[in-house]
């Protein structure tokens, strides 16, 4: 064990003071997040996100149930008291930006209408939300009929109409369909966090492949297993391969969770990750890379350039993403006999089973026990298996294996 912490001790080394690799590494999160930034601006409607400002003539005393409201819904308003008569508004208009001024009067009690002077490019979905200041005058004009507080109480509480159909007759109220919204984003968020290790760390595992026959290329491998065992060097392989996924994990963490609390702020993100499932989530991700990465470094010792690999180390390299082509039929029904199945298959397993507990509002723990009991037994067989393949391979110089010769090592 001691040496095979120190063969993943000298990956991990290794790669990190690779100018490749590390530019690799920062690279890709940094322009998601650029692309997902720019995204987010030019495909959103600015204008939500603008402050207007507004200059309110007052002759009503309603300016501090203006503010009142303002601060009460969070509008993007900033308002201001001004003197100005409404002869002078368009001379300052003329020039301004998203700017507006607002005449309160007794025009609102005798004519029904209040004016509201708005500059050529004041955002119209800002003048829509001005009309809930019709409230705040309402009030006063309720105060000078002289009502009981009770009464004022009683008239200005608005009444909403609650729309149903006849499909949304007897089923969950309001309530239960937020716990229902919570519980969901309770799977999606640290579904898909689990999914992005196991992506990242796959892809990561991948270069196992470069590893070691960068390694027969360079006729190193003598030498290294002269200190250490194919075993060990074959397990301290996969083991610095997970840290440097891992690393690169927290790198992309590092550059998107502030992006994903910038661009949605009303998320409780952490409160939804940190929940008991994500456990089951991380147990199946880590699973997955095991599974892959045995295969990789088994493959890997294989091939005497990576150069000149065949179609079938090819092939080998895209097992990992075979499950995507289910994606669709899963997602159109979670619960069918080739979304099940497919959880039992261990090279679809770590993918498809995360995918359908995401979906899936009541999870099967018999389906769940046997599909993580056939991977964590496909996985000591593959390990077992690789390390037969790993053996032969590593110290195969000259050509690519066969797969007859793959074939005779594992049953050696």
């Amino acid at each position: 064990m001691r040496n095979t912490m120190k063969v993943a001790k000298w990956e991990v080394k290794r790669n990190l003071k690779n100018k490749s690799f590390v530019i690799g590494l920062f690279l890709t999160p940094i322009l998601m997040v650029v692309f997902g930034f720019l995204g987010n601006l030019m495909g959103g409607d600015t204008s939500d996100n603008e402050t207007a400002k507004i200059y309110v003539h007052d002759e009503l005393n309603t300016f501090a149930n203006l503010e009142a409201t303002v601060e009460q819904y969070k509008l993007p308003f900033e308002l201001e008291r001004t003197n100005i008569q409404e002869a002078d508004v368009e001379k300052k208009l003329k020039n301004a930006e998203n700017t507006a001024y607002f005449f309160i009067d007794n025009r609102a009690f005798n004519e029904g209408t209040l004016p509201f002077y708005t500059s050529e490019d004041f955002p119209e979905s800002i003048s829509s939300q001005v009309q809930i200041f019709t409230e705040a005058v309402k009030l006063v004009q309720m105060q000078n009929l002289g009502l009981t507080e009770d009464q004022l109480a009683a008239v200005s509480t608005p009444i909403t109409i609650q729309a149903l159909s006849v499909d949304e007759l007897g089923e969950n109220s309001e309530k239960e369909q937020a716990m229902d919204q919570e519980q969901l984003m309770q799977r999606i968020v640290p579904g898909v966090f689990a999914g992005v290790i196991l992506l990242s760390i796959i892809f990561t595992g991948m270069m196992i492949f470069q590893s070691a026959s960068q390694e027969k290329k360079d006729k190193i491998a003598e030498i290294i297993l002269s200190s250490v065992t194919p075993g060990e060097l074959m397990q301290g392989k996969i083991v610095g391969y997970f840290v440097l996924g891992l690393v690169q994990v927290l790198v992309f963490f590092a550059f998107g969770i502030p992006f994903i609390l910038w661009a949605m702020n009303d998320l409780p993100l952490f409160e939804y990750l940190f929940v008991p499932e994500l456990l089951l989530f991380l147990l199946i991700a880590v699973l997955g890379y095991l599974l892959f990465a045995a295969i990789f470094v088994g493959i890997g010792a294989t091939m005497s350039d990576i150069s000149t690999a065949g179609n079938f180390q090819g092939l080998v390299i895209m097992i990992p993403f075979v499950s995507f082509f289910f994606i669709g039929p899963v997602a159109s029904d979670p619960t069918s006999i080739l979304a099940q199945v497919l959880s039992y298959v261990p090279f679809t397993s770590p993918v498809i089973l995360l995918f359908r507990l995401v979906m899936l509002d009541q999870w099967s723990w018999v389906e769940i026990s046997v599909s993580l009991a056939i991977l964590i037994m496909s996985v000591w067989l593959f390990m077992k298996l690789a390390g037969k393949i790993f053996k032969v391979g590593i110290l195969l110089y000259g050509k690519n294996a066969t797969p007859g010769e793959i074939w005779k090592w594992m049953r050696a």
